[in-house]
């Protein structure tokens, strides 16, 4: 064998010792990643859940006794029997230490007309919508640190309105807050 191939060889026998780092070349993905804006940077899930009767869920605008004023009819019906929610994340950086930013959404709508003990049924009304947002950082090993600002409840359609005696008011299951939490997952999620 000549000289410069026996290198060569050698080379080849050395590197392919190295692992990941020689099969990666010379570009690793946090280079080859843009900094603003990189393909990945949404992530979340949408949710639809379907209450069973006597099992409604209670944005907390009527009170519990609510059919005690009209009955069948009473104006204020706003248990809900349908739920629409979701979670949305954007990381809009993809290089350097920025890449541990974080912007979140989640807003819920409520559907449906019920009350407690009085009246069932499947009706898609619109009760309303509660959201949040925030951003957060993610500081390793499995830790956030995430600042979250938690609107009112709004009501929608024919619920923007006083709903009569029962009515509890605007202020919906959490009322408005703003919060600074830390967050620590763990495990590994199987599929």
């Amino acid at each position: 064998m000549s000289r410069g191939l026996v290198k060569r060889l050698s080379w080849i026998v050395i590197c392919l010792g190295c692992g990941p780092m020689w099969a990666q070349g010379s570009s690793s993905h946090e280079t080859s990643e843009r900094l603003f804006l990189p393909k990945d940077m949404f992530w979340g899930y949408t949710q639809f859940d379907l209450a069973p009767p006597h099992n409604e869920p209670d944005p907390n605008l009527c009170r519990a006794d609510a059919g005690n004023f009209g009955g069948v009819n009473a104006p204020c019906n706003a248990f809900g029997r349908y739920m629409l929610s979701g979670y949305v994340e954007v990381r809009p950086f993809g290089r350097t230490e920025l890449r541990r930013f974080f912007l979140f959404a989640e807003p819920r709508f409520v559907f449906g007309k019920n009350i407690p003990q009085t009246l069932y049924t499947w009706s898609f009304d619109a009760i309303g919508w509660e959201r949040s947002w925030g951003f957060g950082i993610y500081m390793g090993k499995g830790f956030e640190m995430r600042v979250t600002q938690h609107f009112l409840f709004d009501r929608l359609g024919a619920r923007d309105r006083n709903l009569g005696t029962a009515d509890l008011g605007v202020n919906g299951p959490w009322g408005r807050y703003n919060v600074i939490g830390v967050r620590k997952y763990f495990g590994q999620r199987r599929y």
